[in-house]
């Protein structure tokens, strides 16, 4: 007589088909959950560049929103008035003078190559100029006139670095859209940004424990130091440039200084920026305009130090990375997003050097890094 009770073997296989059934059940879902996931990203894709940058904006000012917010300002009133500052500082100016600037850019290409072209003569104003004069026109020859000078050495590498800033100055027309749309992004993290913050938090805490959520606290840090830092620093020195040439009557101040925002945004090229209110000093001199001339050298002097000493003080408030990183992160950012990829690259290189950092135990654990 058979027994009524199920025998060890039949309890084994009725496990081994509950637990297949499982294995198969969750290798199901998570096809599903895979799937949805690149669906998602697959939407997003076209936005990309404008969610990162409106989410560094919204970091960079997450401190000025609090401070609205602590002075009695609702969230969305505050949010609003962050917008129309961003409207007014960066996206109004940048509208104004992106469409026609890549033309302009080239024009003035043309003519900085026909200036060499013609081997210049030192203008007789810097010549005169008591002690200093004779070596300026010394100087002068041999850089401008003398063959093998500066101009004979830059002639070969000009037509590409003008290929290079007409480049850049074409994505700037092309990245219109993406900065209204980073608006928009920046927006709702201002309004909503606590509760984000919150699901994100819980987030990392369950997929990484305490490490996860300190890791946020470094990254928001290394968003902070950069755009301090090196945007900061780079967009003062570029407004400060155009206001002086502006005041001296410059043609093209608001390309030179378009120019020199992108000299200091690069780092390896913010020494070039003497070359910018050198040559606005020059041609000065040459209109016999000496008073403005002296003016310029004394300006651009002043921009060029405002590195070393707004630099270190913005960066305070977040922080540094290597500088050699900083220059990755400005050309790779701009080959991979067009031109908020100068921001958006070193962004993302800070945060991932700040987080393996901290993850090591290393200074970014305690969102401050020494400056190198």
């Amino acid at each position: 007589m058979a027994s009524e009770f199920p025998s060890l073997d039949d309890k084994v296989r009725a496990a081994a088909g509950i637990g297949t059934t499982e294995l198969l059940e969750r290798a199901v879902m998570l096809m599903l959950f895979a799937g949805l996931l690149l669906g998602v990203l697959a939407v997003l894709r076209p936005f990309a560049t404008a969610i990162l940058f409106g989410t560094i904006l919204a970091i960079a000012a997450w401190p000025l929103r609090d401070l609205l917010i602590r002075h009695g300002l609702s969230r969305g009133l505050a949010a609003t008035l962050l917008v129309l500052l961003a409207l007014a500082v960066v996206a109004l100016p940048l509208i104004a003078i992106a469409p026609g600037l890549a033309e302009h850019v080239s024009q003035g290409g043309q003519r900085v190559q026909a200036y060499f072209a013609s081997s210049p003569q030192i203008p007789p104003a810097l010549a005169g100029l008591p002690v200093v004069g004779e070596r300026i026109a010394t100087f002068w020859n041999q850089a401008m006139v003398a063959e093998g000078g500066f101009r004979t050495m830059i002639e070969p590498y000009s037509e590409a670095l003008g290929q290079v800033v007409v480049g850049v100055a074409g994505a700037l027309a092309e990245s219109i859209l993406q900065i209204i749309l980073s608006l928009v992004v920046a927006a709702m993290f201002w309004v909503s940004g606590e509760a984000l913050a919150t699901a994100l938090r819980n987030i990392l805490q369950r997929l990484a424990g305490d490490a996860g959520v300190t890791s946020l606290d470094v990254a928001a840090g290394a968003v902070r130091g950069v755009a301090y830092g090196v945007v900061g620093t780079a967009a003062i020195q570029a407004v400060v440039m155009a206001i002086g040439l502006l005041v001296a009557g410059i043609p093209g101040a608001a390309l030179l200084g378009f120019l020199t925002l992108l000299l200091a945004l690069s780092q390896i090229g913010a020494p070039l920026i003497v070359l910018l209110w050198g040559g606005a000093a020059v041609w000065l001199f040459g209109q016999d305009q000496q008073g403005w001339g002296i003016f310029i050298i004394i300006w651009g002097l002043f921009v060029t130090l405002m590195d070393n000493v707004i630099k270190p003080w913005l960066i305070g408030f977040g922080v540094a990375m290597p500088m050699s990183l900083t220059i990755l992160g400005v050309f790779g950012g701009f080959v991979s997003f067009g031109f908020l990829g100068l921001f958006i690259g070193p962004s993302l290189i800070a945060v991932a050097f700040t987080v393996l950092d901290a993850w090591r135990g290393g200074p970014a654990a305690a969102a401050r890094t020494e400056v190198r």
